[in-house]
């Protein structure tokens, strides 16, 4: 994806729902990616959240991946959740080890706080961030309404993130909550998806946007747009954005990626998305 200014992808690339919609129809899972990587230049790597991958894998993804392409794994969910950054020096060293093959293709590394973890306990994650390598670069989530108290508190978590260049993700839930939808896939991303306010204060070079909302873009339309206009202005002053959008049924991803694309292009001169691998395949066949 020929985008240079910023990074924009989905949250997975092994979805089998997009095989006939965004991938090829004959598309095998070994080509998802490569597939994938064709059209998006990043990733959110949820699956290291959940499971850690081996060195062979780690090293066929950098292989399916052209240059300039960006993971930004999440923290195995050991160190954030069941330890919450309590002794994780070693857990934390192993994990970025494992990434090393790549490390030309990593993004800013996701370390999600739980929902519990408030800001009595921001020592911990002030010696975490103190023992990160300073050769990559991380984004930290935090979801306890304290670090959005617009005061101490959250003045405090926005120092130190400022202090270590590192991103506070901003997870955009309001078209979610906001909804009235019965729809399965709607009620569930409710019940998952955490209800915080929005802020748009940057604290490093890399702001990162994690937005969900409804499952077409026409829905999205207000919010993307309110998106648009922001991370233009943050490309215009020499930052450089990561935008990851969400659908509530993860098959509709792709297409709110590319309406958000197509707005932002509207407003800064950047390339095209370019044609799905679907697309391709048709055109190929003469059906266009």
């Amino acid at each position: 994806m020929a985008i240079t200014k910023y990074h924009l992808g989905c949250t997975v690339w092994s979805l089998k729902d997009w095989v006939g919609t965004f991938y090829r129809d004959d598309a095998k899972q070994k080509e998802f990616l490569r597939q994938y990587a064709s059209v998006f230049n990043s990733v959110e790597g949820n699956t290291t959240f959940y499971h850690l991958p081996d060195l062979e894998t780690v090293r066929k993804w950098g292989k399916q991946t052209p240059e300039g392409f960006k993971f930004c794994f999440k923290f195995h969910r050991s160190i954030t959740h069941q330890k919450r950054l309590h002794g994780v020096e070693e857990d934390v060293r192993n994990f970025i080890d494992l990434f090393e093959p790549i490390e030309d293709r990593l993004g800013p590394y996701h370390i999600q706080l739980p929902p519990q973890f408030s800001p009595d306990e921001i020592g911990k994650l002030e010696n975490l961030l103190a023992m990160l390598p300073s050769a990559f670069s991380y984004a930290v989530e935090v979801r306890h309404p304290g670090f959005f108290d617009h005061g101490r508190q959250e003045r405090h978590l926005n120092r130190l993130l400022k202090s270590y260049n590192i991103d506070r993700v901003v997870f955009d839930t309001r078209k979610l909550h906001a909804m009235k939808s019965d729809e399965k896939s709607i009620r569930e991303a409710r019940k998952k998806k955490p209800k915080v306010p929005v802020r748009f204060e940057t604290t490093g070079s890399r702001p990162f946007v994690r937005f969900v909302g409804a499952n077409d873009p026409i829905n999205n339309e207000p919010y993307l747009k309110e998106w648009a206009i922001i991370v233009a202005d943050w490309i215009k002053e020499g930052l450089h954005p990561y935008v990851f959008t969400h659908a509530p049924d993860p098959a509709r991803q792709p297409p709110i990626a590319r309406r958000f694309h197509q707005l932002l292009a509207e407003l800064i001169d950047i390339d095209p998305m370019p044609a799905w691998p679907v697309e391709k395949q048709d055109k190929q066949l003469g059906l266009f």
